[in-house]
């Protein structure tokens, strides 16, 4: 373990720049934190933090320089991996036939500076989607390969996480180049740093480091157990693929269905899912032609419109399609659930739908006996 300073956290982000890594970063944008590109510490949000409740979302500045207080925003990483719009060919008309140019433009090389636990394992779990040995998408791993991850430990949750009970975090374990741990004491402020990788090793060499006293890695602990002993939130995993497999039919699904939207903000705001749909445009003079990728929802009606009808009509079968996907069927799909606990779709659900509230009601509410 090392301790680093603020000045060479700055350095840090400038020798990621040097080594060609754009470097995304938490930011404050339009009242919530969002990840974008930074060039300085000097753009991450220095002593803001978030206070979150089912529906309830809102920045508060507070009196200390800590750089990490946020937890996270409406925004995960796979915007990054998995974009929203994606153009995967375009094809020209030539005399009487016509000729395709797949996109074969440079990947980006990320650095991800900031990353919670939570969303690792997300991105761990979208690593199995996109990568599994039966299907391998193509840009997501060309990207993935060449991306750096600088984590941050959580010392504080919001009103919305439950990724203890997730085994998910507050704190990294494993498979990130360099973890830190902000911690900020009397007149202190330092961060306890974890190398995790070759890769995060060499980095750490050209930064001026000392190596971490027992007192500062114990501080460092204390911080994370006290976000993890401040959570809120749990979900109950014990049995939970089969709690939901055994009652397709009952009638809490109705309860929900009469209060959800269908909007679709929380397959939005999850970190893991990976719903799409393709696009073709074709321009006026119908000698161009495009297909795009672009996010697309269970919850939409026509994403469960097939030939013959919809098999999804009602909000009912849609909002148990998701649960039951995210919380039972991934887990057979790519052998994980889908969930890692950061609380997003019960933050940015507009009737506050909590989650692991609703598990819990499924459990307490045995399948009536029908005559």
């Amino acid at each position: 373990m090392k301790i680093l300073d603020k000045i060479n956290l700055e350095k840090l982000i400038g020798i990621l720049k040097q080594d060609g890594y754009k470097v995304i970063g938490p930011v404050i944008k339009d009242g919530v934190i969002l990840y974008d590109e930074i060039d300085s510490i000097k753009d991450l949000p220095e002593g803001w933090e978030d206070e979150q409740e089912a529906a309830s979302y809102r920045l508060k500045k507070t009196n200390d320089k800590s750089l990490f207080s946020y937890v996270v925003g409406p925004q995960s990483w796979k915007k990054f991996i998995f974009p929203q719009r994606l153009r995967l060919w375009k094809a020209k008309r030539e005399g009487k036939g016509f000729s395709v140019n797949s996109t074969k433009e440079s990947k980006p090389k990320y650095a991800f500076f900031g990353v919670r636990s939570c969303e690792l394992n997300a991105i761990f779990i979208q690593d199995k989607v996109f990568n599994n040995g039966m299907f391998a998408d193509s840009y997501y791993n060309e990207v993935r390969d060449n991306i750096l991850i600088i984590s941050v430990n959580c010392t504080r949750s919001a009103g919305t996480c439950f990724c203890v009970s997730m085994k998910t975090g507050p704190k990294a374990k494993n498979r990130f180049d360099i973890s830190l741990t902000e911690v900020i004491k009397n007149e202190e402020h330092y961060f306890v740093l974890e190398e995790g990788s070759p890769r995060g090793s060499d980095i750490t060499t050209q930064l001026e480091t000392m190596d971490a006293s027992e007192v500062q890695i114990k501080e460092a602990d204390d911080a994370i157990n006290n976000a993890a002993l401040k959570m809120n939130r749990s979900m109950n995993t014990a049995g939970l693929k089969e709690l939901l497999y055994s009652n397709h039919d009952h009638p809490i699904w109705a309860q929900i269905a009469s209060k959800c939207l269908s909007c679709s903000n929380c397959t939005m705001v999850c970190p893991t899912c990976f719903c799409s749909n393709m696009e073709d445009t074709t321009d006026l003079s119908g000698n161009n032609t495009e297909r795009w990728r672009r996010w697309d929802s269970c919850f939409n009606l026509d994403y469960s419109k097939v030939t013959g009808g919809n098999f999804r009509t009602s909000g009912k079968a849609r909002y148990r399609q998701w649960m039951t996907h995210k919380l039972a069927s991934w887990i057979d799909q790519f052998g994980t659930s889908g969930c890692v606990g950061c609380g997003r779709c019960i933050t940015w659900c507009p009737v506050g739908i909590d989650i692991t509230k609703e598990i819990e009601n499924l459990r307490n509410s045995p399948m009536p006996i029908t005559k």
